[in-house]
């Protein structure tokens, strides 16, 4: 008998998944959370074990399941998941991946706390989509000075109960989303969903939502129609008397990926909801929230490219094939470097995002707005300034990184072979998990577009991201020619911002793959660096994946892996 175990790749457990993550390690380091470095080890520690790893399967293995009423016919409208679900987002709340920026302000909270998402995310992405939810909402529902008092409390609470109890009965609470619906998709102005004012900041919600994420959640933000225009409610599955608030769940969406979290349709019927922000100005709440939910599409990404490449190196160190480790293969270790440098640039952006919230958010939110600027808090000239960058870098990178997440994961997956197609290795839910994040938030078309309403509608953020990109002027000249395009491009959208729309995507583009560049020139190993440059912004990008050609730099990047 052969031996079985003969040229078999072990199992990728056991391993620091923070500390073993050189782009994670310097970025948080560089941006100013390395006070969070031993956290960040223990997270590290705790994603990449066996255990953690295994309860990450069985929650997608096991998708959850809606009882919409009980045995006896009255309506329950509860989602069981399955009790790994629970552990993983059980763990993820006690490390803070949540809220913990908002709970804790101070220099490099928020690079932190991307840090903590990215690592959970990395291993499990289900569960991420309720704990963005819950971070991006905490900016919107400070506008509301009793809504916050009441509720920013709870979401910062980093015990983790998941049944529909009284929100003072939890330890910590969890909010989700109901915008979307049938007839309007992504555009939310179509809303038909009315909302019949109850006094006192309340109103009555009647409506459908054709995607809910995470059903289970506290409360949600839901967008309704008052006479005045389009509002925005925070509406409790449990009322503080412990009734039901009438939250009918229709059914769960057969989805591609994303199966260990729910979403669902959900029916409002004389829902009681708690008004956010102005009358009429729901769009206007909710924008902050959208700035933070896109960020953590672009962190979710980056981190299912750095497993993809972490498990695709693994592999390849461990695999022989004609006479060689599969590493040291040319044709391998070349796609392997590429996968490798895609996925630093990725982080590199996301945690330039991340380091913005800092800068724009330094104490925090306030549940008080009394003497505060338009969005709730006192602006700086820095604070402006960064606000004014991410406005539009978060929607770049919302467009790029996540547009190449699919093809990242698919290139990974291959470098596993046949085992790399199959549910027993982690790469294929990675696959299917991966284009989500290019949908959630604002698909292509729709983001493309919204940077171009930043450049006519902000001129600050144009500004702003020019001053960022000329940093780098001057240190090379492939990203000069690449700063020349991008801004030129940025100069005729601003001035024919009609035209624009044809080649939005194009602009997007160049200006995400720009500002990468310049961010891996100022602050990424020259291998790193001068791979990117030449891979994406030199005159034979269009080889795609595969195109480097010099074996001592490869080696550097995927020591870096």
């Amino acid at each position: 008998m052969p031996d079985s175990k003969a040229n078999q790749v072990p199992a990728r457990v056991g391993i620091d998944e923070f500390s073993t993550n050189s782009a994670l390690v310097d970025g948080v380091r560089r941006h100013g959370a390395g006070w969070a470095a031993g956290a960040l080890a223990s997270i590290g520690r705790l994603v990449g074990s066996a255990e953690f790893q295994e309860n990450a399967r069985l929650a997608n293995l096991n998708p959850p399941v809606l009882h919409a009423l009980d045995r006896y016919g009255e309506r329950l409208d509860e989602v069981e998941y399955h009790p790994a679900y629970h552990r993983v987002i059980g763990d993820a709340l006690a490390h803070g991946a949540h809220t913990s920026s908002w709970a804790d302000p101070r220099r490099g909270a928020h690079v932190a706390r991307a840090a903590a998402f990215m690592l959970f995310a990395q291993v499990e992405p289900g569960h991420a989509c309720p704990v963005s939810m819950t971070h991006a909402a905490v900016p919107a529902l400070a506008r509301e000075p009793a809504v916050a008092r009441s509720w920013l409390p709870r979401l910062y609470g980093t015990g983790y109960e998941p049944r529909l109890l009284r929100a003072a009965e939890k330890p910590s609470a969890l909010l989700g989303m109901a915008m979307t619906e049938r007839q309007g998709g992504s555009d939310v102005r179509a809303t038909t969903t009315a909302a019949v004012d109850g006094g006192g900041g309340t109103a009555r919600i009647t409506g459908h939502k054709w995607f809910c994420s995470a059903p289970m959640s506290d409360a949600f933000l839901v967008l309704a129609q008052e006479p005045s225009g389009l509002s925005c409610f925070l509406v409790p599955r449990v009322l503080d008397d412990g009734a039901r608030n009438p939250f009918r769940l229709v059914r769960l969406k057969s989805k591609l990926g994303n199966r260990a979290n729910a979403s669902a349709e959900v029916e409002l019927e004389g829902t009681l909801g708690w008004r956010v922000g102005e009358v009429g100005r729901g769009v206007r709440t909710i924008l902050d929230m959208v700035q933070e939910t896109r960020l953590d599409c672009v962190l979710g990404t980056a981190a299912g490219m750095r497993q993809g490449v972490a498990e695709a190196v693994w592999h390849a160190r461990h695999r022989r094939a004609f006479g060689k480790r599969l590493i040291d293969q040319p044709a391998m270790a070349a796609v392997l470097a590429d996968l490798a440098v895609e996925a630093e640039a990725s982080i590199a952006l996301g945690l330039r995002l991340a380091a913005a919230d800092d800068a724009a958010w330094p104490a925090g939110v306030r549940d008080d707005a009394a003497g505060a600027g338009a969005d709730g808090v006192r602006m700086g000239s820095d604070a402006a300034r960064e606000r004014s960058f991410a406005r539009i870098a978060t929607a770049l990178a919302k467009f790029w990184v996540c547009k190449r997440g699919p093809a990242h994961a698919a290139e990974a997956l291959e470098c596993l072979g046949g085992n790399g197609y199959t549910e027993d290795f982690p790469l294929a839910m990675r696959y299917r998990e991966q284009p989500v994040m290019a949908i959630w938030e604002g698909s292509g078309n729709v983001v493309a577009l919204d940077v171009l309403r930043a450049l006519a509608r902000e001129p600050d953020s144009a500004e702003a991201l020019a001053d960022e990109l000329e940093l780098q002027r001057g240190v090379d000249p492939l990203l000069d020619r690449a700063l020349g395009r991008a801004l030129s491009l940025m100069s005729d959208a601003r001035r024919e911002p009609e035209t624009a729309q044809w080649w939005a995507r194009r602009l997007a583009e160049e200006l995400a793959l720009a500002l990468e560049g310049a961010l891996l020139v100022s602050h990424a190993p020259s291998s790193v660096a001068e791979a990117f440059l030449s891979a994406r912004l030199g005159d034979d990008r269009s080889l795609g994946l595969g195109c480097l050609p010099d074996s001592a730099r490869t080696a550097e990047i995927l020591d870096r892996v």
